[in-house]
């Protein structure tokens, strides 16, 4: 429905006729299925990608509990597109990364990793003219862990995701870039309510 309607937000979304039954909209098909099953659902969050040279792929994980949207630019249409796309799909879904590449890491983020980095080394007793190339290495690892693109693929340890892509690209002789990607998990983002433990017991025993 996302990809025919173009709708922008969750509300825009939730007022729409029902692509399956017109006669309801999708919020109405949505109350009528937690009266059915009982518990409690809403539409809280999505993401459209549209590319003209290239494709969409989508993956869904652990029957719903993650999905994955990947887009990949191509100027050349080939059905290995396809298969590339779920392979990196499934690295999002598996490794969640945090950025696409270098260039889209926080700059608040990463300055706030290095001064950690650089506590720990002053802490291990390091010289601090050794300081720094430290921090510089351990801010390479942590590209490597948050950086869709310099992971170390999920299917072949050998390869980073950067070099399974210049393979495949060899392969079908075009460039295969990766422009974004979304990773939704189910439950991702609601802050759930924490008793106080202390407080149960007592609201247990009355008082």
């Amino acid at each position: 429905m996302v990809a025919l309607s173009n709708v922008s937000t969750v509300e825009e979304l939730v007022a729409q006729k029902y692509i399956a039954d017109e006669s309801v909209t999708v919020q109405e098909v949505v109350t009528a299925l937690i009266a059915k099953i009982g518990e409690n659902m809403s539409v809280r969050r999505f993401e459209r990608f549209a590319i003209e040279n290239g494709i969409v792929q989508s993956y869904v994980h652990g029957n719903g509990k993650i999905g994955v949207l990947v887009e990949l630019a191509c100027e050349k249409q080939d059905p290995a597109l396809a298969v590339i796309g779920k392979d990196i799909a499934m690295q999002v879904a598996a490794a969640n990364p945090l950025f696409l590449n270098k260039d889209a890491v926080d700059n608040d983020a990463l300055e706030k990793e290095k001064e950690i980095y650089r506590v720990q080394a002053l802490n291990e007793g390091k010289p601090e003219n050794i300081v720094e190339k430290m921090v510089m290495g351990r801010v390479n690892k942590y590209y490597k862990e948050v950086c869709l693109v310099e992971q170390v693929w999920v299917k072949n340890g050998d390869y980073t995701i950067t070099k399974y892509l210049q393979e495949e690209s060899k392969k079908i002789g075009a460039d295969i870039t990766v422009t974004r990607f979304a990773r939704f998990e189910r439950g991702e983002g609601i802050e759930k309510k924490e008793d106080n433990f202390a407080e149960e017991v007592q609201k247990m025993q009355g008082k």
